[in-house]
């Protein structure tokens, strides 16, 4: 039963072989073959009951970030050192105290005060796509959504309109790698394998941003996130690597969330009426649509010590993978869960993860979510399917590619 492929997610998420794994093999070895062009792994151990997702996520002194990053594929060892010097793949105490640094500037006050203008966005955006559309539909990612998280990060962050587009190209030759129509082909090492391009060789062009960037806030301060990391005192890797991880995903998280979000709506016409009429409180619709759709789809952890998982034995130095779109669709933990229940509470779903490393983002998601789901139903049709939605080739990121919506017609 494999859950690795990448390909595997460009038809759909698995969950038929999600729920066989949860009733037989709730921590199971996943062989790790040579796939697109990337080398074969050791292979892991692939976790889909919610229960050992959050054990896993919580306990970092048996289940570490550190010791080999959180991407399925190890990384080459050169390249370890500089992943460590992300929060992302680190351990506390050194991720606390990264964590209390961005914490500061990314304050939920911060956030709300650009609702106003994520608003008027997401208005602007939805009413160009309805008077744009051809034949009365147009490609949501393309036209709304790839734009919208976009714009509303770099307003967050402080990136002058000029430069903007270079976020999203970073993104998406970060995320879309194993992807080979939605980012172009990473270049090949001296032994003939692909880079990882999220090896330093490959990020020297963002990282020189960055620097540039902080230098000019340091001498003309705005009320911005980039501001505030750069007067917090980093040395200038860890600006760098704050840098890219805000990037990349502060960027990805709701590019991926909110065209996911209005594909299960046209998928279930009953669900959007009730939100339509009000039926259905917006807040728990967006945690509900978050959890039928998880920006993310696994992350992976290093057994730090011998342990056991499920009664499973796992050895230290073993790869521990999450798989967030099964833990979410457990039947011990969500009723019906394959049933889009936009007033599900309480609603535990992982997809912003759990324990330490939490998304620091999760209350700017959900307020960019919220804010498109409202306006379009305040200005748009049900969602209706134009064609056939195109599914990201990944095992990390759940992303739509293209999503072609009817966008002509009367609101509700």
């Amino acid at each position: 039963m494999d859950v690795f492929d990448p390909r595997t997610y460009a038809a759909g998420i698995p969950y038929d072989t999600y729920r066989l794994l949860r009733e037989r093999h709730p921590v199971a070895w996943q062989e790790e073959p040579e796939v697109l062009g990337w080398p074969a792994g050791p292979g892991f151990w692939a976790v889909t009951r919610h229960a050992d997702v959050v054990r896993v996520l919580r306990d970092h002194t048996a289940y570490s970030s550190w010791l080999g990053a959180t991407q399925i594929r190890d990384p080459d060892p050169a390249d370890l050192p500089f992943l460590r010097r992300t929060m992302l793949n680190q351990d506390p105490p050194g991720h606390g105290r990264l964590r209390r640094l961005i914490s500061r500037a990314f304050t939920p006050a911060r956030v709300d005060a650009f609702a106003g203008r994520v608003r008027e966005r997401a208005r602007t955006l939805l009413a160009d796509a309805r008077a744009k559309a051809e034949d009365g539909a147009t490609d949501l990612v393309a036209a709304v959504t790839d734009e919208y998280a976009l714009l509303n990060l770099t307003d967050l962050l402080g990136v002058p309109a000029a430069d903007r587009g270079l976020l999203l190209e970073w993104t998406v030759r970060v995320i879309g790698y194993q992807d080979p129509e939605d980012a172009p082909a990473p270049p090949l090492g001296p032994d003939g394998t692909p880079l990882n391009p999220r090896s330093p060789a490959l990020l020297g062009e963002m990282f020189s941003y960055a620097r540039e960037l902080a230098a000019h806030k340091r001498s003309h301060p705005g009320d911005d996130v980039m501001t505030a990391l750069a007067e917090a005192g980093l040395d200038p890797a860890e600006l760098e690597m704050f840098f890219f991880l805000l990037t990349v995903a502060g960027n990805d998280t709701v590019r991926s969330a909110a065209p996911g979000g209005l594909l299960a709506l046209a998928r279930d016409p009953d669900a959007y009426r009730l939100l339509a009429g009000g039926r259905a409180a917006m807040h728990t619709a967006v945690d509900e649509l978050l959890r039928v759709h998880p920006p993310v789809l696994s992350f992976r952890r290093t057994a730090a010590v011998d342990t056991e998982l499920a009664g499973q034995p796992v050895r230290a130095g073993d790869k521990v993978v999450v798989f967030h779109a099964s833990a979410n669709h457990d039947e011990r933990v969500f009723t019906d869960p394959g049933r889009l229940d936009l007033g599900r509470a309480p609603n535990p779903h992982v997809s912003f993860g759990e324990g330490p490393h939490v998304c620091l983002g999760a209350h700017f998601a959900r307020l960019q979510l919220r804010v498109l789901y409202e306006e379009w139903r305040a200005a748009m049709p049900a969602p209706e399917l134009a064609g056939p939605p195109r599914r990201l080739v990944s095992n990390f990121i759940n992303g739509i590619t293209r999503l072609p919506l009817r966008v002509s017609g009367p609101a509700g």
